[in-house]
């Protein structure tokens, strides 16, 4: 469906998740803390030092004139095979958001905008 209006507000959205005592909730605690022995994966006399001291997440989506930013993201555009007639989209209300991989459609990122009208 061709779009002629399409307006969405300038946004920055981050977050993040130590995922940790999550890990260890499901019973994953040899690699955590003073007893974790890395010696399997650290080429080191002294791997006994090496332990896991938390496992983290972190990802952000900045969309602005210049287009989005996202990791290794891109957007996918598709049209509908009939012909219709164009539409306007203006995202001055809530709206969610998906950034898909070109090939396999697989989803890399998605949020929600809540209040798109207090956007810088």
């Amino acid at each position: 469906m061709p779009v002629w209006n399409f307006r969405i507000p300038k946004f920055k959205i981050s977050t993040g998740i130590d995922f940790s005592e999550i890990l260890k909730n499901l019973g994953l605690v040899l690699p955590f803390g003073v007893t974790g022995d890395l010696s399997e994966m650290v080429d080191s006399l002294e791997y006994r030092k090496y332990y896991v001291s938390h496992i983290a997440r972190k990802c952000f989506v900045e969309v602005n004139e210049d287009g989005t930013e996202a990791a290794a993201a891109s957007g996918v555009v598709t049209e509908l095979q009939c012909a219709r007639q164009p539409i306007d989209f203006v995202a001055d209300h809530p709206f969610l958001f998906l950034i898909l991989e070109d090939r396999s459609g697989v989803v890399l990122f998605m949020g929600h905008f809540l209040n798109p009208l207090l956007a810088g």
